[in-house]
């Protein structure tokens, strides 16, 4: 209320609003209207609008740096697991190269020995039908002078350990020499054996693959009977169970590689003419 306002009229405005719901309500001031201004500097609204612009584009570049150093480190893990793949993947070709010359030495020299056995029975039925004519026995001196040289080489190999590849091999070998005369058994134990391999390096997380019932009549006629076949199972990675029941190759022991390895013995032992002669 001005200071311009007389008593009277001060007097007749207070009757006239006597009814007013908020007559005595204190008039709301400002606190700092009766004092002077304090002298704070005011921007203008181009200097607002200005500030406001800038601090836009200071986020607007700390965001973009922000993502930059992010792409960055993305780039670095993705170069990093790059990197790591293709050395697994060379090692890993590595390993099957050398597994297949391995497994092609292997059958080489079985096939030489099967020569070597059959060329030896040639040289005693031609000697047994020499004598049988009275004739005169040969004389080996072919096999005599090439004797000496291999026999050297060998006493020159290195003595190591057999692989697994070495053990499913001579499971197989025992098996083949055992039933010589069986041929058609011999061959459904090897398919039954590769079947078994297959089905679980094809499908390792079903178990019904991975468990197999020893006294199965089935079983025990294609394979179980077979000496050298449990064996081979176990090399696969099976064990025995509940009181030799079952074998059960449990899903964290299942070796893909080392399945691999037994298919390729048995596809061996199936299609090599030689395999066993020995």
């Amino acid at each position: 209320m001005s200071n311009n306002v007389s008593l009277e009229a001060a007097a007749n405005w207070i009757v006239e609003h006597e009814n007013d719901p908020d007559i005595d309500q204190m008039p709301l001031v400002p606190a700092s209207s009766n004092k002077p201004d304090a002298a704070k500097p005011s921007l203008t609204p181009e200097e607002i609008k200005q500030k406001q612009q800038e601090l836009r584009e200071r986020a607007r570049k700390k965001k973009e740096e922000e993502e930059k150093r992010m792409e960055r480190e993305r780039e670095k893990e993705r170069i990093r697991v790059g990197r790591e793949l293709l050395e697994a993947k060379r090692i890993e070709e590595e390993n099957e190269r050398k597994r297949l010359l391995a497994l092609r030495k292997a059958e080489k020299e079985e096939e030489q020995r099967a020569r070597e056995k059959i060329r030896q029975k040639l040289e005693e039925d031609k000697a047994e039908r020499r004598r049988k004519l009275g004739l005169p026995p040969e004389e080996p001196a072919a096999a005599k002078s090439s004797a000496p040289p291999v026999e050297e080489k060998k006493s020159f190999l290195p003595v190591r350990p057999a692989t697994k590849a070495e053990q499913m091999r001579e499971c197989l070998r025992t098996i083949k020499q055992n039933h010589k005369d069986d041929d058609a058994k011999v061959k459904t134990a090897f398919n039954t054996l590769l079947t078994f391999a297959k089905n679980v390096a094809t499908n390792p997380n079903e178990e019904k693959f991975r468990k197999i019932r020893l006294t199965n009549p089935n079983f025990q006629d294609r394979v179980g009977k077979l000496k050298g076949s449990i064996e081979f199972l176990q090399l696969c990675g099976f064990e025995k169970i509940e009181g030799g029941e079952f074998l059960y190759l449990p899903r964290e022991k299942v070796d893909i590689a080392v399945l691999h390895s037994a298919g390729s013995e048995l596809n061996n032992a199936i299609n090599n003419p030689f395999f066993g002669v020995l």
